[in-house]
């Protein structure tokens, strides 16, 4: 990469703290993504944990099998609007969460920064509000040492 690119992308746009904030913790938060599926355990001692076991989804046959692909489908397609309406719900809340945190508006937060910052403005809002008692007790200690002295 040459300099012209470094300055570029450095120079584009202004660096946040939120920035800073991915690049150093959220690398390590990713992992690589695994499937859905769990392997299944064998049994027995002989039997291969691929395998699949009678009666479940894995043979092909279909006189073995409770349910006939019609309905294996219909089932699938379900699922997938269930995950999709999931998904949308999920996606709605990380929007409102986004829009409560104070930041750049050019910032668009991923899931992992959202949360991240959220966590760290509500103890800065819970530090402001520990100082502000604070505050209120003393200048109450005050008055009161004002009045009984005056």
């Amino acid at each position: 990469m040459s300099e012209e690119n470094l300055g570029e992308e450095s120079g584009s746009a202004p660096v946040s703290p939120v920035d800073s904030l991915s690049n150093s913790e959220g690398e390590l938060d990713r992992q690589p993504k695994r499937s859905g599926r769990k392997r299944r355990q064998s049994r027995k001692n002989g039997e291969d944990s691929d395998s699949p076991t009678p009666g479940k989804r894995g043979k092909k046959s279909s006189s073995s099998s409770p349910q006939s692909f019609e309905e294996l489908q219909s089932q699938r397609v379900m699922a997938n609007v269930r995950e999709r309406q999931r998904t949308q719900s999920l996606n709605e809340a990380f929007a409102a969460l986004r829009k409560i945190i104070p930041t750049l508006p050019s910032d668009k937060l991923s899931k992992i920064q959202t949360l991240k910052l959220a966590a760290r403005y509500i103890d800065f809002l819970y530090q402001v509000l520990q100082s502000d008692e604070l505050d209120s007790k003393m200048v109450t200690a005050d008055s009161t040492s004002h009045i009984l002295t005056g």
